[in-house]
């Protein structure tokens, strides 16, 4: 369970500054909001049912390869999405850029 303070540090005035000077955004909702970390939280859920619970590396550069392998091989380019329309996030991108450039 989270405690009201642990959040708090990512309000802070100091910390949205920091983000602003290196042109980012965070990402927050009020609070208790259940949607805020959502596609993350769905991205490693399925990273552990289909790869780290199912695996035994023998050293950390394995995981990180085989890691690396999932992530960037099978989960971006292949592996469709329902919240992407059915499509793999990396055509859901090209899609998008062709889209943006027209």
């Amino acid at each position: 369970m989270r405690r009201p303070f642990e959040s708090a540090q990512y309000a802070s005035h100091e910390y949205q500054e920091l983000l602003a000077s290196h042109a980012l955004l965070s990402s927050m909702s009020r609070s208790a909001n259940c949607w805020d970390n959502a596609v993350a939280e769905s991205f490693f859920a399925t990273l552990k049912v289909e790869l780290v619970y199912q695996t035994r590396w023998s050293t950390r550069a394995q995981a990180r390869s085989e890691l690396f392998e999932y992530i960037e091989i099978f989960y971006n380019r292949r592996r469709r999405h329902s919240a992407l329309g059915y499509l793999s996030p990396d055509e859901f991108e090209r899609r998008r850029q062709r889209k943006m450039a027209a």
